[in-house]
């Protein structure tokens, strides 16, 4: 089989495997998101609270999962750099596994009192920690094992997770919130939690077939691991690090668009709010239109000379569809409503597509995974989780969506600027090797060719190799008694 068999099949497998195991971990991580929206606040909260204010405790305490999430990044971003991609995303699988499956056998605030949200929050915590680890190495996994000047393409199998784990997400909830309303709350929405324990063993079987990618090998091999990575890459790369950050705030719109929408458009002091299960429907077929339009993004990234450009062109619409989404849902009309919300999902999902794989390459192999995690990271603990959490605020304080819908277009505008910035700065190609790439091919192939240069040298040392053969001749004339010569007649 060629060299190109075999990688575009390893590609696929890494793709593949890297989109089901995401899947798994980002099902996880949004079903509590869903559940602080719908059932924290009544469950692990005292229910003597004013109106409004254990739903925002409990997306406070969402936040905490965001908040751990540069942690996981650090943590699990040096494992990966030290010791390989693999090893790493099956500990980050059993461990946001774990934690949603506690969440689901957690006693509520009348059983147990204020140790409820307390272990709650810990809980999140612990899946903040796990999914930080995870999505950088998911990304890695798939765009390190990619044909070259692929990167970006197959980058988008991880990134396809997301919303195949979030529509996972809001249909599950979807069927649970038919219950009726006591029946959910008691048990229901446990469900949920639980069954996370099946999704991980098949996570967990695919994970451990993955292969470590050869640029990963290459530096291990040549023990150039970084000693510490977090240091080095705050140290040589943290302007990369901030744009990378700076690129990511409009993928965090979902909170907006899923966590708060839902909290928000529910609420029964509206006298034009949906039912629980008619609003989760409208946010799943949403979710089912960016599973089916988001690997685009990644395509025209591909296929587009100046990514710059593309991203230009990807990112204008949002300025104006996520906020009128907002007036939209006020309208109390479900057709309305899920038009909006779709049309609105369509910006971001591209956006989403192919930017993990355009951060990744803007950082050297050997500090990668912890850069590309702490970028990410970052973003989500000073946007991301306090996302739900901002907005709930805004609109709580003002009695108006319009604060929420400017900041869904501030966020667009942070996105926009940085990326630009970053693909300046690391090249806007895909098809090419980007500045830090390049960078590794170098060397990597420096190091090939002093270990080909050294092997030469060891076998034409060797005793009985061709070049030292006159050699070994001459030592044994030398040694050997001379044959004796025949009479001389007189």
């Amino acid at each position: 089989m060629s060299d190109s068999v075999n990688t575009a099949k390893r590609a696929r497998k890494a793709g593949i495997a890297s989109f089901i195991g995401t899947t798994i971990e980002w099902y996880d991580f949004y079903i509590y998101g869903t559940a602080s929206a719908l059932v924290f606040g009544h469950v692990f909260f005292p229910d003597t609270l004013p109106a409004g204010v254990g739903t925002l405790l409990s997306f406070v305490t969402l936040w905490a999962g965001f908040l751990a999430r540069p942690l996981g990044g650090i943590i699990f971003g040096h494992f990966g750099d030290k010791y390989g991609r693999k090893k790493t995303l099956v500990v980050t699988l059993v461990l946001m596994g774990a934690a949603s499956f506690l969440v689901g056998l957690l006693p509520g605030y009348a059983t147990i009192g204020i140790a409820a949200p307390i272990i709650l929050t810990c809980l999140r915590i612990l899946q903040g920690i796990a999914v930080g680890g995870e999505w950088g190495g998911s990304v890695l996994i798939a765009s390190e094992n990619a044909p070259k000047g692929k990167g970006v393409l197959y980058s988008a199998f991880a990134q396809q997770g997301s919303p195949a784990g979030n529509l996972i997400s809001s249909g599950m909830f979807f069927l649970l919130a038919l219950l009726p309303t006591p029946q959910f709350l008691l048990y229901g929405w446990r469900i949920a939690f639980l069954a996370s324990i099946f999704l991980i063993v098949i996570g967990l079987v695919i994970r451990l077939k993955l292969e470590e990618p050869e640029n990963m090998k290459v530096v291990k091999k040549k023990d150039a691991v970084a000693k510490v990575p977090a240091f080095e890459a705050i140290r040589k790369h943290w302007v990369l690090i901030l744009l990378g950050a700076g690129a990511l705030p409009l993928i965090q719109v979902t909170y907006l668009k899923t966590t708060f929408a839902t909290a928000w458009a529910t609420d029964t002091a509206h006298p034009w709010a949906y039912s629980s299960s008619t609003f989760l429907a409208v946010v799943t077929l949403a979710l089912v239109v960016q599973f089916i339009v988001q690997p685009f993004g990644a395509i025209i990234l591909d296929r587009v000379k100046d990514m710059r450009k593309a991203i230009f062109w990807i990112i204008l619409p949002e300025f104006v569809l996520m906020p009128l989404m907002f007036f939209a849902i006020e309208l109390g009309h479900p057709g309305i409503a899920l038009a909006a919300m779709a049309a609105a999902t369509v910006p971001h999902s591209l956006f989403y597509a192919g930017i993990g794989g355009i951060i990744a390459r803007a950082f050297p192999t050997r500090v990668r995974y912890t850069g590309i995690s702490l970028a990410y990271q970052l973003c989500s603990m000073t946007v991301g989780g306090g996302t739900a959490a901002a907005a709930q605020w805004m609109y709580t304080s003002s009695g108006s969506i319009i604060p929420v819908a400017i900041l869904s277009a501030g966020y667009a505008l942070v996105s926009l600027v940085c990326t630009l910035i970053l693909l300046n700065k690391t090249g806007w190609t895909a098809s090419e090797n980007s500045k830090a790439e390049a960078a590794d091919e170098a060397e990597f192939a420096a190091a090939l060719a002093a270990e080909k240069a050294e092997r030469d040298a060891d076998s034409k040392s060797a005793p009985g190799a061709t070049g030292s053969a006159p050699a070994a001749d001459a030592t044994r004339a030398g040694s050997e008694p001379a044959p004796a010569r025949a009479p001389v007649a007189p």
